[in-house]
């Protein structure tokens, strides 16, 4: 069972059953459903514009901070597949804007185990089958007549726990897993490919027992708010037994086919069943550092800033090259230019841009990418001043990488490098830091180069950090008063404290 509570807010919460039979009723005439997404949080109206760009309806963005919500025929559910923004997917069972909880936990937690019987899911498990076969086309292999998956544990995030659909749909299926020897330690963070088959059923196989397909299934449920008199997995583990009773379903936490999500955020419940085996932040990284950015916080950051054809965009602390690798992929008439002063940050970016070329050539695509790879000196960037479009990157934090102290020197120190190197007037940065303080003190110095358009307050695995969005000026570098460095002790002002604290301040309003 895993529950995910904000404020009064607990990690994540499932109870999971499983199913001895399915109804097997056809999807037949195209119907429509609201679709749910979970996206990083803070990137809401990126997400909802490039739902309306590239499947054309309107997103409603929830209260919840880190969903949206949108409309979609069945017969272009796989549009939602195209979209680089989002984490997860679910398509909604049943939505209460304003339910009705009672004072007692005992009376509420029966009500939502009632509430299961009660729920229009036929809808909802008619597009879940239909996500399945996109799932089967996908996986088939040549040869064969089962059904590759891959399947995945629970992820202990911020959002609740994703698993993969245990894709199986046929009489005395048997799963074959292509895993490590039973006990093996590298078994749980291990990808195996399980085959669903058919026919060839092994006498001692564990899986092979059952005469009927078992659907398995589990409730995750997700809570935020202070007014509830119970837990997520109070919650997950009654909604989750009225679903097993409704259905005749059994229960199995890991390898189950159907994960039903029960999301409550104060007064607002929203009753889906998910649609991605796994979250697709991590879609693009091979080799992983300590400071890795998720693909969907990246793809937001390349939209805030427009990429269009030909411009030239630099990442110079591209730690394992995620920012870059998404804009290569995602808006390939641009150049990137990944850079970092660590050797061991440069070699997991050529690794993973490596990684993308051999998949992409295994798919017949062409295995060439706009990008490129440099390590170098932050403060000295070996580029004609002047010459780059964009600038996106993920500054240190003074956390897991640097230290707050050394950002005072760092902060001002790149910021005018930064701004030496971009194209006066039309140059823009997106960068992102949880260290506030220290660099609304170094954009404060940077007037005459760089002007603040937005900023976006993100939660960054727990952190409150912000994506300031920057405006290269007019000022032709070398002619204006910024360019004279000034160490952290000659700038430091008297109401610093109290400015600072308005930041942070500021920043934790935006994030509640």
């Amino acid at each position: 069972m895993s529950s995910q509570e904000e404020g009064d807010a607990e990690p994540g919460s499932c109870t999971s059953a499983s199913s001895s039979s399915e109804n097997d009723a056809p999807i037949g005439d195209v119907i429509t459903v609201t679709i749910g997404a979970t996206v990083p949080t803070g990137f809401e109206q990126t997400a909802a514009e490039e739902v309306k760009e590239k499947i054309g309806v309107d997103a409603i963005i929830s209260k919840d901070r880190g969903r949206i919500y949108f409309p979609i025929a069945s017969d272009k559910l796989f549009q939602v597949h195209l979209l680089k923004s989002v984490d997860n997917l679910f398509v909604v069972v049943e939505e209460y804007h304003d339910y009705p909880f009672k004072e007692s936990k005992e009376e509420t937690l029966l009500e939502l185990q009632e509430l299961a019987s009660n729920l229009p899911w036929t809808n909802a498990l008619q597009i879940w089958k239909l996500n399945r076969t996109f799932k089967k086309k996908k996986g088939f292999r040549k040869g064969g007549n089962g059904t590759k998956v891959k399947p995945t544990s629970s992820e202990a995030t911020d959002v609740a726990s994703v698993a993969s659909l245990l894709v199986g749909c046929s009489v005395a299926d048997v799963e074959q897993q292509e895993l490590p020897p039973a006990g093996s330690a590298a078994e749980s963070q291990t990808k195996a490919e399980v085959t669903a088959n058919t026919e060839d059923s092994t006498p001692d196989s564990e899986e092979a027992e059952p005469k009927t397909k078992v659907t398995k299934f589990r409730v995750t449920c997700n809570r935020a708010g202070v007014i509830h008199s119970f837990t997520s997995n109070d919650a997950a583990r009654d909604f989750g037994g009225g679903v097993q009773e409704f259905f005749q379903w059994k229960a199995d936490m890991t390898k189950f086919d159907i994960e039903v999500l029960l999301n409550i955020h104060n007064v607002e419940v929203v009753i889906g069943i998910a649609l991605t085996e796994e979250s697709l932040h991590r879609r693009n990284i091979s080799h992983f550092g300590p400071t890795t950015l998720r693909s969907t916080l990246c793809y937001g950051m390349l939209r805030l800033c427009s990429p269009q054809a030909s411009d030239i965009i630099l990442d110079p602390m591209c730690g394992t090259g995620a920012i870059p690798l998404e804009g290569a992929i995602e808006f390939n008439k641009s150049f990137y230019i990944a850079g970092d002063n660590n050797d061991m940050a440069v070699t997991r970016t050529v690794n993973n841009i490596c990684h993308i070329q051999k998949r992409r050539a295994a798919k017949g695509s062409a295995p060439g990418m706009p990008i490129d790879t440099v390590q170098w000196d932050l403060c000295n960037l070996p580029m004609r001043t002047g010459s780059v479009d964009i600038i996106i990157t993920d500054m240190p934090f003074g956390k897991r990488m640097g230290s707050r102290k050394k950002n005072w020197d760092l902060y001002p120190s790149c910021l005018r490098e930064m701004a030496r190197v971009s194209t006066p007037g039309t140059g823009k940065a997106a960068l992102l830091t949880q260290d506030k303080k220290c660099f609304t003190k170094a954009i404060s110095r940077m007037g005459g180069l760089w002007r603040r358009l937005h900023t976006v307050w993100v939660n960054v695995g727990g952190l409150h950090a912000a994506v300031y969005l920057l405006k290269r000026t007019t000022g032709v570098f070398g002619q204006t008063p910024e360019d004279v460095y000034e160490s952290r002790g000659t700038v430091k002002a008297e109401g610093e404290e109290k400015g600072d604290e308005k930041v942070e301040e500021e920043g934790c309003k935006e994030l509640s």
